[in-house]
C-alpha cells in the first residue's frame, strides 16, 4: 500500500472540499443582512436571510427544508447538490420519460426524487441500481477499494422509500451487470453518483441513447478530489459527443441532451 493510499485509507470514504466556518459565522452574525441591504439601497429583500452573500436558497427555503431535512440522514449529498437535484428533477416532469439513479448507498436522493415524483403526481417508473454490497473492484488511481460504501441494504433503502408511494424499481447488482435486459426506453432523468471511472463509463453507455432531448444526465462527484477519474471518464464519454459536460460550483457537472 503506496503511503497516499494509507492516509486515505484514515480518512472518511466520502471526502469532500472542507466546508469554510466562515460564511456561517458571517451569517450568524447579520453581515450578509447588512450587505444584501446596503446593495439593495434599502428596498425589501424578499428571502432576505437566504442571501450568504449570494441567494443560496439550500440553507433555509422552508420548501427545500421539508424535502432535505427527511433525507439527511440517509446521504452523504450536501444541501446545496441535493437543491441542484431538486431543480433539475422539477424541470425534468416537463419531459417524457422515466427517472434513475445510479449509486444509491443509503437511499436519501432516491428519497428526494420519490418526493418529487409524489409532490407532482407523478407515477413514472423511478430505476434504483446500485449493488447494496459495497463498490467492485477499482482501477488504478482510485482511493477506493472493493466493498467501500457497503453500509446499506437493498432492503433498507425499499423501507425508506416506500412511504412515498413512488413506482420505484430496484437494480440490485454491479455495473454494467444490471443494464442486462433491463427495459428502459426513455429517461427525462439520471443521477449518476458511482465514483468510479468505469462505472461512469458504463453508465453514460446505457444513459445518453435513452436520455430524450432536453433531458439532464447529473454527475455528483465530478469535481471532488476523491473522484478524479469519475471527471475523467465524464470527459472522455461526452468528448466525441456534440453535448459537454456543465461543472457546476457544487462539484457537481451536468449534461443536458441536445435535440
Amino acid at each position: 500500500m503506496s503511503f497516499l493510499r494509507f492516509v486515505r485509507s484514515l480518512l472518511p470514504l466520502e471526502l469532500k472540499v472542507p466546508r469554510n466556518p466562515l460564511p456561517r459565522v458571517l451569517a450568524a452574525t447579520g453581515y450578509f443582512r447588512l450587505r444584501t441591504r446596503l446593495a439593495n439601497k434599502g428596498a425589501p429583500v424578499r428571502d432576505l436571510d437566504l442571501y450568504r452573500p449570494l441567494f443560496a436558497p439550500w440553507e433555509g427555503e422552508a420548501g427545500f427544508k421539508r424535502l432535505y431535512d427527511p433525507i439527511r440522514a440517509h446521504t452523504l449529498v450536501s444541501p446545496d447538490r441535493a437543491w441542484i437535484l431538486l431543480s433539475m428533477m422539477r424541470h425534468a416532469l416537463a419531459l417524457p420519460g422515466a427517472f434513475a439513479e445510479f449509486g444509491v448507498f443509503r437511499g436519501g436522493t432516491a428519497l428526494l426524487a420519490a418526493e418529487v415524483l409524489r409532490d407532482a403526481g407523478d407515477r413514472r417508473a423511478l430505476h434504483l441500481f446500485d449493488s447494496f454490497a459495497g463498490m467492485p473492484v477499482t482501477s488504478d488511481g482510485e482511493p477506493f477499494a472493493a466493498g467501500d460504501f457497503g453500509q446499506t441494504s437493498e432492503a433498507a433503502v425499499r423501507a425508506l422509500v416506500a412511504p412515498a408511494g413512488a413506482n420505484a424499481v430496484f437494480h440490485a447488482g454491479f455495473i454494467p451487470d444490471t443494464f442486462k435486459g433491463v427495459e428502459i426506453p426513455q429517461l427525462a432523468f439520471a443521477h449518476v453518483d458511482v465514483d468510479l471511472y468505469q462505472s461512469v463509463l458504463d453508465c453514460v453507455e446505457f444513459v445518453y441513447p435513452r436520455l430524450v432531448a432536453g433531458g439532464i444526465l447529473v454527475f455528483d462527484d465530478y469535481g471532488f478530489p476523491s473522484c478524479t477519474r469519475a471527471r475523467e471518464a465524464a470527459d472522455l464519454a461526452f468528448a466525441p459527443r456534440r453535448e459537454k459536460p456543465i461543472y457546476l460550483p457544487t462539484g457537481q457537472a451536468m449534461v443536458i441532451k441536445l435535440p
